[in-house]
């Protein structure tokens, strides 16, 4: 009698536990593992981590300006002679600086003008480039706000293995046509891949206007007052794609002819040309 009852006794409680199994809900999918990991945003810092905004008559400041110096062409063939500390070719007065593109000889040379650099006194790596400025107008100008690599740390060559940012460049042939670029060992112009954005600015030489890149470990993106309008991500492929993880430094100039910007000739009634820039701000990277 008591082997019976231990039987159904069993029985029932097997019976209560299976349908007790039964009645527990699965547990919910777990849609957050599953989802794509979201890229990282980025912030700046509020304040500029350094600035010029042009306070100081005359020469440009000498603690973050130098000067590239020579008329050898520059890789593209250009006209023009970069002069040195030449008030005639780059001042500040009234809170603007001016640098100047002449019709003058000069050293061989038919056209003098400037090119700033701010290589070895204000490197950066990584951050929120702004120059605010105002373009000259005119066949054969070729005016630009650009970065290069401080230093030559990977492949064979300088250029274009450690990189090039061009913040803006504009051709005079070309008005309104403003162009950002980026240009590496795997994307540059010699062998057609390079990567770029371009965007209308009709008033260019009228009005200033805000050139800006955002330049963080996973992406470069170019800005006119505010509004973005050129993307080149970090492919993680290697240094050929993405060298720009080691400090560029600011250059401001105007080139004269040259391969692209002398493509339809020079107008040497536009000269003097002068290019405008009312500041120079580089935020940092939070």
């Amino acid at each position: 009698m008591k082997k019976r009852i231990s039987i159904i006794l069993g029985l029932v409680l097997v019976i209560f536990l299976a349908c007790k199994q039964a009645t527990v809900a699965p547990e919910p999918l777990n849609i957050q593992n599953i989802a794509p990991v979201p890229s990282k945003e980025y912030s700046f810092t509020e304040n500029p981590v350094w600035a010029d905004e042009f306070n100081q008559a005359g020469l440009p400041d000498d603690k973050i300006w130098s000067y590239d110096v020579g008329g050898s062409g520059w890789g593209n063939n250009e006209l023009q002679y970069y002069t040195k500390a030449d008030l005639d070719n780059a001042h500040v007065e009234n809170g603007i600086l001016t640098i100047e593109a002449k019709k003058e000889s000069f050293e061989g040379k038919s056209y003098t003008s400037a090119r700033l650099v701010t290589k070895g006194k204000k490197d950066f790596l990584f951050g929120r480039i702004e120059v605010r400025a105002k373009l000259p107008a005119g066949r054969g100008n070729w005016p630009a706000i650009w970065t290069l690599a401080s230093q030559s740390e990977y492949g064979q060559a300088y250029w274009p293995d450690n990189g090039e940012i061009d913040i803006m460049e504009h051709v005079g042939y070309d008005p309104g046509v403003v162009h950002s670029t980026v240009h590496t060992k795997s994307f540059n112009h010699v062998i057609n891949t390079q990567k770029a954005g371009i965007t209308q600015v009709p008033d260019f030489d009228q009005v200033f206007h805000v050139y800006r890149i955002d330049w963080t470990p996973e992406y470069i993106k170019a800005f006119i007052d505010g509004k973005e309008y050129f993307t080149f991500q970090n492919t993680r492929v290697g240094w050929e794609d993405w060298p720009f993880d080691k400090k560029q430094h600011l250059l401001l100039n105007i080139a004269v002819g040259g391969n692209w910007g002398g493509q339809k000739g020079v107008d040497d009634s536009i000269f003097p040309s002068k290019m405008l820039i009312d500041y120079v701000r580089v935020y940092g990277l939070k």
